[in-house]
Protein backbone atom coordinates (compact mmCIF):
# COMPACT_ATOMS: atom_id res chain seq x y z
CA UNK A 1 0.00 0.00 0.00
CA UNK A 2 1.05 3.45 -0.72
CA UNK A 3 2.96 5.88 1.68
CA UNK A 4 -0.26 8.37 3.27
CA UNK A 5 1.89 11.71 4.00
CA UNK A 6 0.73 13.57 6.64
CA UNK A 7 2.95 16.85 6.75
CA UNK A 8 4.86 19.30 4.16
CA UNK A 9 8.29 17.94 5.72
CA UNK A 10 7.23 15.13 5.00
CA UNK A 11 6.84 15.51 1.34
CA UNK A 12 9.25 17.91 1.02
CA UNK A 13 11.86 15.17 1.87
CA UNK A 14 10.17 11.97 -0.48
CA UNK A 15 10.48 14.70 -3.25
CA UNK A 16 13.70 15.16 -2.73
CA UNK A 17 14.72 11.51 -2.44
CA UNK A 18 16.53 11.85 -5.38
CA UNK A 19 14.17 9.20 -6.87
CA UNK A 20 10.95 9.59 -9.34
CA UNK A 21 7.84 10.41 -7.08
CA UNK A 22 4.32 9.48 -7.51
CA UNK A 23 1.61 11.18 -5.85
CA UNK A 24 -1.64 10.28 -5.99
CA UNK A 25 -3.50 13.58 -4.27
CA UNK A 26 -7.37 12.55 -3.70
CA UNK A 27 -10.53 12.73 -0.82
CA UNK A 28 -12.17 9.75 0.64
CA UNK A 29 -15.45 11.12 -0.65
CA UNK A 30 -14.44 11.17 -4.50
CA UNK A 31 -15.43 8.07 -6.40
CA UNK A 32 -12.99 8.49 -9.16
CA UNK A 33 -10.28 8.65 -6.54
CA UNK A 34 -11.58 5.25 -4.97
CA UNK A 35 -11.56 3.81 -8.34
CA UNK A 36 -7.92 4.48 -8.89
CA UNK A 37 -6.72 3.43 -5.14
CA UNK A 38 -6.42 -0.15 -6.25
CA UNK A 39 -4.26 0.93 -9.28
CA UNK A 40 -1.98 2.82 -6.74
CA UNK A 41 -1.46 0.43 -4.37
CA UNK A 42 -0.63 -2.09 -6.95
CA UNK A 43 2.43 0.20 -8.41
CA UNK A 44 2.96 0.83 -4.84
CA UNK A 45 3.65 -3.02 -4.13
CA UNK A 46 5.56 -3.58 -6.86
CA UNK A 47 7.88 -0.23 -7.33
CA UNK A 48 10.74 -1.82 -4.92
CA UNK A 49 13.24 0.55 -4.64
CA UNK A 50 13.54 2.25 -8.46
CA UNK A 51 10.74 4.70 -7.41
CA UNK A 52 8.66 6.29 -4.49
CA UNK A 53 4.78 5.91 -4.10
CA UNK A 54 2.81 8.49 -2.28
CA UNK A 55 -1.11 9.45 -1.82
CA UNK A 56 -2.39 13.05 0.27
CA UNK A 57 -5.42 13.20 1.21
CA UNK A 58 -6.21 16.84 -0.62
CA UNK A 59 -8.49 17.75 2.63
CA UNK A 60 -5.87 16.92 4.82
CA UNK A 61 -2.51 18.48 3.08
CA UNK A 62 -4.72 21.07 1.08
CA UNK A 63 -1.65 23.33 0.94
CA UNK A 64 0.04 20.85 -1.36
CA UNK A 65 -2.63 20.64 -3.62
CA UNK A 66 -2.56 24.77 -3.70
CA UNK A 67 0.63 24.45 -4.31
CA UNK A 68 0.46 21.94 -7.53
CA UNK A 69 -2.74 24.13 -8.61
CA UNK A 70 -4.90 20.75 -7.93
CA UNK A 71 -8.20 21.61 -8.94
CA UNK A 72 -9.41 18.50 -9.75
CA UNK A 73 -8.64 15.09 -7.80
CA UNK A 74 -7.98 12.42 -8.48
CA UNK A 75 -4.41 14.20 -10.17
CA UNK A 76 -1.45 12.64 -10.01
CA UNK A 77 2.07 14.49 -9.86
CA UNK A 78 5.08 12.78 -11.46
CA UNK A 79 7.72 14.69 -9.01
CA UNK A 80 12.10 13.88 -8.69
CA UNK A 81 14.34 16.26 -7.22
CA UNK A 82 12.03 18.43 -6.46
CA UNK A 83 10.37 18.86 -9.49
CA UNK A 84 7.55 18.38 -10.85
CA UNK A 85 7.85 16.43 -14.29
CA UNK A 86 4.52 15.89 -15.06
CA UNK A 87 1.04 16.24 -14.17
CA UNK A 88 -2.07 14.22 -14.61
CA UNK A 89 -5.76 14.70 -14.09
CA UNK A 90 -8.05 11.90 -13.20
CA UNK A 91 -8.49 7.90 -13.61
CA UNK A 92 -5.35 6.95 -15.72
CA UNK A 93 -4.84 2.79 -16.04
CA UNK A 94 -1.80 1.09 -14.61
CA UNK A 95 0.08 0.61 -17.97
CA UNK A 96 0.01 4.62 -18.56
CA UNK A 97 0.98 5.48 -15.17
CA UNK A 98 4.07 3.05 -15.49
CA UNK A 99 4.72 4.23 -18.87
CA UNK A 100 5.25 7.73 -17.46
CA UNK A 101 7.07 6.64 -14.80
CA UNK A 102 9.63 4.66 -16.99
CA UNK A 103 9.99 7.76 -18.82
CA UNK A 104 12.00 9.60 -15.90
CA UNK A 105 13.48 6.56 -14.46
Amino acid sequence: MAQIIKSKTEFDTIINSGKVCLIDLFATWCGPCRMLAPTIDKISAESGDKFVVAKIDVDDLEEIAIMYNVNTIPTLLFIKDGQLLEKSVGLRGEEAILNTIEKYI
